[in-house]
């Protein structure tokens, strides 16, 4: 499964905490995140993380894109939660994205939880005939190759 990884400044040390405390799991997944993110988690976890452009500059977009094309299994996206926060446009519509072509979405870390739990038992598994990138598809795309 592809897991798409974003923390928002104050949601950092938060996202790195879920991902030492989930290694094993997220161990046998691809996972991306934005570049100070992939920088935290993967330093403390030893994770192999597709490391992204920073959020601000064009990272979530990056990420907004990949859900747009069915490239992403989950989302894993601890965002600001203080009353005076902005929400830019693009958070508005990688949510979107993620409604349209559902694709699981953690904002919080008891979401994040359940998810992730519900990964490792399999119960996500439907994803892989949604992605054009699974293993479930290349093994059918290389059989038509032959």
């Amino acid at each position: 499964m592809e897991i798409a990884i974003i923390a928002h400044d104050l949601k950092k040390e938060l996202m790195t905490q879920f991902c030492i405390a989930y290694c094993g799991i997220l161990s046998k997944h691809n996972l991306c995140a934005t570049s100070i993110t992939a920088k935290y988690i993967s330093e403390a976890t030893g994770l192999e993380i597709e490391k992204l452009l920073a959020g601000v500059q064009g990272g979530k977009q990056q990420i907004a894109s990949r859900v747009s094309c069915n490239e992403v299994d989950v989302l894993l996206y601890f965002r600001d939660t203080r009353a005076d926060a902005i929400q830019d446009e693009i958070d508005t519509e990688l949510l979107r994205l993620c409604d349209l072509y559902n694709v699981p979405v953690a904002t919080n870390i008891a979401t994040a939880e359940v998810i992730v739990t519900a990964l490792d038992r399999g119960d996500l598994d439907w994803r892989e005939i949604v992605n054009p990138r699974s293993a479930y598809n290349l093994r059918l795309k290389n059989k038509s190759d032959l």
